[in-house]
């Protein structure tokens, strides 16, 4: 497998970037089905070994953020990623449009609400990140369902850079706290999902995830490509920065993904707990006695 540079996917504060010039495929990384399942399975035990030391030393946690447009496969990477993970040490939680009662509380309210805590890893399969997506190219989310005070909603331009401030300064917030955030951008063609569409449609084991109102969105495409430029843009942070990562090739996707998880956690320098000396011979005397207990038995 190719070495992957990890850095040409990461967009950090006020970097540059045009999705319509980033390719949505590369060279596979892989070459055939089991050297991928090898490959992602080391990724995968390597994520899962310093998860349990996160859970053991109780002082970090991690936000993983997936964005993407409509089938680009959020669901199958966070299955595929995960799935070597022991369960205990993460949350996953799907983010629909929100109910009566969110709607009555600040945009950020409930994603607050369901942030990991110290030693698991969470993760949010769309996020508070809609607020600048479907909220800009369909404004009338905001003005009509968000029941927002009149005057708030006058300068939209003005609210939505609020929002991208608001959305950079929780996760700085987040990142002083210790929980690390990392955020995908799961980026597939056009092509692709019409592709993808098709597939959902033709497979009655998938026609359950088919909606017709997918294609009501798929014509706002160029309104989505521009609002998530911007918001990547505004909101990558060298704490917290973003990943575009090509999406075409569904397993390419997750190999990327499962590295990048990798080297954010290795930079939290995470090790198994050392124990004070006081606690250490509690153990000796413990292990003592259940040795001579298990003599006793063994008589």
């Amino acid at each position: 497998m190719p070495k992957i540079d990890l850095a040409q996917f990461r967009f950090p504060q006020s970097s540059p970037i045009r999705l319509r010039k980033l390719p949505t495929k590369i060279k596979a990384l892989f070459t055939d089905d089991a050297d991928y399942r090898a490959k992602l399975s080391s990724v995968r035990d390597d994520i899962n070994e310093m998860q349990a030391q996160m859970y053991a030393h109780d002082r970090h946690s991690m936000l993983v953020v997936f964005q993407a447009m409509d089938a680009a496969g959020k669901d199958s990477t966070v299955e595929h990623v995960f799935s070597g993970v022991n369960p205990q040490g993460v949350e996953v939680h799907s983010f629909k449009a929100p109910t009566i009662d969110e709607l009555d509380h600040d945009f950020l309210w409930r994603s607050t609400t369901r942030l990991p805590p110290r030693g698991k890893i969470g993760v949010f399969n769309r996020s508070y990140y809609e607020e600048v997506l479907i909220c800009k190219v369909h404004p009338e989310i905001i003005q009509k369902y968000q029941r927002l005070p009149e005057a708030k909603t006058k300068d939209m331009k003005k609210l939505y850079q609020h929002r991208y401030e608001s959305i950079t300064d929780f996760e700085k917030h987040l990142a002083r706290n210790g929980t690390h955030v990392v955020k995908f951008f799961l980026h597939i063609s056009h092509k692709e999902q019409a592709e993808r569409f098709l597939a959902r449609i033709d497979d009655p084991s998938k026609n359950w995830k088919f909606n017709e109102g997918d294609l009501a969105e798929r014509e706002h495409w160029e309104e989505y490509m521009d609002a998530y430029e911007e918001c990547i843009r505004k909101t990558g942070t060298p704490d917290s920065p973003w990943y575009v990562i090509p999406g075409d090739s569904k397993k390419n996707m997750r190999l990327i993904v499962a590295s990048v998880l990798r080297h954010e956690m290795r930079k939290l320098h995470l090790e198994w707990p050392q124990f004070p000396e006081d606690e250490k011979a509690a153990m000796a005397r413990s292990k003592k006695k259940l040795a001579a207990e298990l003599g006793k038995l063994g008589k």
